[in-house]
């Protein structure tokens, strides 16, 4: 009599298992992608002031180059996120380091603010694509436990690049100038592509759906350090059971699973259970995002148009982002303690609080050190909605729900360039800080909104459900 064949229940065996180091290897990857991301993305912010002197052009000139960019990364995330649910992770990651890489290298070759705004959107397609790729990535390689803080220190690395690219700038501007910082800048994310492409493997979960490469699977549990037969059959339980696509390749001798996806896709996100939630995270990315990168855009411009240097106006954002690693940390711990609506919702009115604050202070100092509180609660709160979009949606549509709420996200940053620039024309630093407050009060209280905010996980293993087959490999 033949022996049936072991079937696997990959979400199991990856959220109730241990993170092994090979694991933890690849969110490292999927971390530093994020850095680049987040160095490449800023390096604008910190060449503006110099081009506006070197060109003599205005701010308002710079509104549509800056506007570019995160069209670009808007489409970017609207196309790596289908991308990364039907062709995989890996490749959408790929791909988007590598060409916000090269477009970036080319900004320093440009001779015109068209030029500039051309290969702005191209790197912002990118820089785009990049964020919900690696998040998607990263939570898929680590236990539900510590998924939420994997995710948000994936996340916070956005922060973390733009608090290096700001050390970086300041070296390099007046050595090199805007074209040297453009170009080394770009130069990192293109050889760093070819290192992924050598070690960053396909996500286990992505490969449990697509039975075809069950065999690639196996041999990545094995490198997990748990190995299964070579002729196991793979499912994921936690997952909604969706109808097979007729026709879909299979491996040889075993018929398709269950969780195997008919069409994953963007309705999917308005299902009767998710409709609410899609629409609360919409409301506080476009929010959240309108703040943050009206800060990242704008902030050196308006403390110079406020009378300060351009070396103190790039110390308040490098202070902006230095205050958001820890503010993405530590909010992350709280959520794992306390679940995500509580913290959230704190830090979110904090970031309110202190941007309204800062209108009445002008003595450097303080307002760089006020600038640092306000980025630790913005950036809090940007971090962590990625791990809650973990949470909302299962691994058909993750990509694609994650893609999709920062896609909407980033035409709140679209509208922060122009606004940015008209009311820092129009109001000073006053009103633009007035406006900010105003996002993150609205932001607040789109999570407020949220009907399933992610619970509280810390050393909690999740349990498996009672239907689920044993799990796969050594318990070690």
């Amino acid at each position: 009599m033949t022996a049936r064949p072991l079937t696997v229940d990959i979400g199991r065996t990856l959220d109730a298992g241990p993170w092994t180091p090979f694991q933890k290897r690849v969110v490292v990857l999927a971390a530093l992608s994020v850095v680049l991301d987040g160095f490449d993305g800023q390096l604008i912010g910190f060449a503006i002031p110099v081009l506006i002197r070197e060109w003599g052009v205005t701010r308002g000139d710079f509104a549509p180059v800056v506007a570019a960019g995160l069209i670009g990364m808007g489409i970017g995330c609207a196309v790596a996120g289908p991308v990364g649910d039907r062709v995989g992770r890996r490749v959408a990651v790929l791909a988007s380091v590598l060409v916000f890489g090269v477009a970036t290298c080319a900004i320093g070759l440009s001779q015109s603010l068209a030029a500039v705004a051309l290969l702005r959107f191209v790197a912002g397609l990118g820089i785009g694509g990049a964020l919900p790729s690696c998040t998607t990535l990263a939570a898929e390689f680590t236990p539900a436990r510590r998924r939420t803080l994997a995710v948000t220190a994936t996340i916070v690395c956005v922060p973390l690049g733009g608090m290096l690219a700001g050390l970086f700038a300041a070296l390099v501007l007046p050595a090199l100038g805007w074209r040297g910082l453009f170009l080394v800048g770009g130069a990192l994310p293109v050889a760093y592509s070819l290192l992924l492409a050598a070690t960053l493997p396909e996500s286990p979960r992505f490969l449990a759906r697509r039975p075809a490469r069950w065999d690639e699977l196996v041999g990545l549990l094995h490198r997990f350090g748990r190995p299964v037969p070579r002729d196991s059959v793979f499912t994921d339980a936690a997952e909604p059971r969706l109808p097979v696509k007729p026709g879909l390749p299979v491996k040889p001798g075993f018929p398709a699973r269950p969780c195997v996806p008919a069409k994953p896709g963007f309705a999917a996100l308005f299902a009767p259970a998710r409709r609410r939630d899609t629409l609360a995270l919409w409301a506080a990315f476009f929010l959240c995002l309108f703040a943050v990168y009206g800060a990242f855009s704008w902030l050196p411009a308006m403390l110079t148009a406020e009378g300060l240097d351009v070396a103190t106006a790039g110390a308040g954002l490098t202070a902006y982002n230095l205050g958001g690693v820890f503010g993405a940390l530590g909010c992350a711990a709280a959520i794992a303690r306390f679940g995500s609506r509580g913290p959230q919702i704190l830090c979110g009115l904090g970031g309110a609080l202190s941007a309204f604050l800062l209108r009445g202070i002008h003595d450097p100092t303080l307002l760089v050190v006020g600038l640092g509180l306000h980025g630790l609660f913005v950036n809090a709160v940007q971090s962590t909605l990625y791990a809650v979009c973990m949470h909302v949606y299962p691994t058909g549509v993750r990509a694609t729900g994650t893609a999709s709420a920062l896609a909407v996200g980033r035409l709140g940053a679209v509208l922060s360039a122009f606004a940015g620039a008209a009311v820092i024309t129009a109001g000073g630093g006053t009103a633009f800080l007035g406006v900010l407050a105003l996002a993150m009060l609205g932001a607040t209280l789109g999570l407020a909104a949220l009907r399933n905010p992610l619970p509280p996980l810390d050393g909690a293993a999740p349990a498996a459900p009672a239907h689920a087959p044993p799990l796969a490999g050594p318990a070690r």
